[in-house]
C-alpha cells in the first residue's frame, strides 16, 4: 500500500468514516472513474488544487465532476487571486499526485471549499491518494473530514 494510500486510510479511520477504498482502472479524470465505478459523473468529488497568488498556499476545490472552477467565482471564494498549481507544489503540501489527490490526508492544513452539486446524491466518490484509488461517502461526511466550507465557485460544462 502507498503512503500516500495509507495517509487517506488513516484519515477516514480518525474522522471515524468506515468506508472501504475500492481500486479501479486508471481514473484520472471524473469520466474514466465515473465509468469505472458505475456512477453520474457528478457524483465524482474532484479535488481541483489552486496556487494563492499572495500566499503561495495550495487551494482546495471539491467540485462535481461534470463542473468546473469558475476562475473569478474562486478567486471571490478565496479571498486571493489564483494562479495554476504547478505538480511540485501539490505534492510538497498534499503529499499526492496530480490525478491522484484526495480531498482527505493532506500533508499540511489546506484551505477547502465544496461544490453544493455534490450534496445531490446520498453517495459521492473520491480519489483515495493514488489515482487507481477512490473511496466512497456521504456528501455530508465528506465535508466535514474534509473540512471543507460550503461555496458557489463553479460553472456547469
Amino acid at each position: 500500500m502507498s503512503k500516500s494510500l495509507k495517509r487517506v486510510r488513516a484519515a477516514l479511520d480518525a474522522a471515524g468514516l468506515a468506508t472501504q477504498i475500492v481500486e479501479t482502472p486508471l481514473a484520472r479524470t471524473a469520466a474514466d472513474a465515473a465509468q469505472a465505478i458505475g456512477c453520474e459523473i457528478d457524483q465524482i468529488a474532484k479535488s481541483i488544487i489552486f496556487r494563492g497568488a499572495d500566499s503561495g498556499r495550495a487551494i482546495l476545490f471539491i467540485t462535481a465532476g461534470a463542473n468546473t472552477v469558475d476562475a473569478d467565482k474562486a478567486m471571490q471564494v478565496a479571498g486571493e487571486a489564483l494562479g495554476k498549481a504547478d505538480a511540485a507544489l501539490i505534492r510538497a503540501q498534499t503529499g499526492f499526485a496530480i490525478g491522484g489527490v484526495s480531498p482527505v490526508g493532506h500533508l499540511t492544513p489546506i484551505a477547502a471549499y465544496f461544490d453544493a452539486r455534490l450534496s445531490d446524491f446520498d453517495v459521492v466518490w473520491a480519489a483515495a491518494g493514488t489515482p487507481h484509488h477512490v473511496f466512497c461517502a456521504n456528501p455530508g461526511d465528506l465535508r466535514r473530514i474534509s473540512g471543507a466550507q460550503d461555496a458557489d465557485f463553479t460553472s456547469q460544462n
